[in-house]
């Protein structure tokens, strides 16, 4: 696919931010548990990362686990945590052979000490690596994000409040803003995901579930990314 590589080189394209909906229903519709569904889900993130890696686009953006994903069953949060920790110690030496940053943005004190050392484990092996840059949205929520940056503000005593002040005390601040936002499931929501960062994010809603989501997928929101004039208001 070294048209796409040409095609994100031509229209600039740097970061895709995920919406990764969907696991539970393609389960369900095919009649199996729900923590299938989430594991075909680590098989689309990986194809969409090395997508990425291939096409060229330097940072991926994904929504694993919400502020609001704690409402959900006891078990399968359980099961959520116990898949992220396992995805890392399995995957993390190929991903670091192949030169992928991994970062993590949300509120990762309330995970527990064991799952914060195997995240910060991930960081630090990659953080010198120079190729797709995987941030992993884990309990994320933006309106929580940006109280956090107010609080942070306050704290450093900072009175000139300008956009630049927010945004170098989001969690992103060393991350550009999304160019693509993408959305399985079919739902037309954010769902608190990134609300600041997308302003003038380009929205794309897919019908597919996200265990669905492969690197021909990719291809084809680039390619409709590509096709739209972004004006900013202008």
């Amino acid at each position: 696919m070294e048209d796409i590589k040409k095609i994100v080189e031509d229209c600039t394209l740097k970061h895709v931010a995920i919406i990764m909906d969907g696991n539970r229903r393609w389960a369900k519709e095919r009649g199996l548990p729900s923590a299938v569904g989430h594991k075909k889900g680590v098989d689309a993130l990986k194809a969409a990362m090395w997508a990425c890696d291939d096409f060229g686009i330097k940072y991926l953006t994904v929504y694993a686990f919400s502020t609001e994903n704690w409402n959900r069953k006891p078990e399968e949060v359980s099961f959520l945590m116990d898949l992220l920790a396992q995805t890392l110690k399995n995957e993390l030496k190929e991903m670091h052979e192949n030169n992928v940053v991994i970062s993590f943005i949300g509120d990762t004190t309330k995970l527990s000490p064991k799952l914060q050392e195997i995240l910060n484990n991930s960081v630090e092996t990659t953080k010198n690596n120079t190729g797709v840059n995987l941030q992993i949205a884990f309990n994320y929520g933006a309106r929580d994000e940006i109280v956090h940056a107010v609080r942070e503000i306050i704290k450093s005593g900072e009175t000139e409040i300008t956009e630049e002040t927010i945004s170098k005390h989001l969690y992103t601040r060393n991350i550009p803003d999304p160019d693509l936002l993408i959305r399985t499931g079919g739902e037309m929501r954010v769902s608190n995901y990134l609300l600041w960062q997308i302003a003038y994010s380009e929205f794309i809603v897919l019908k597919n579930f996200w265990p669905e989501f492969d690197k021909q997928t990719l291809a084809e929101c680039v390619t409709e990314y590509a096709r739209r004039n972004r004006r900013f208001g202008a």
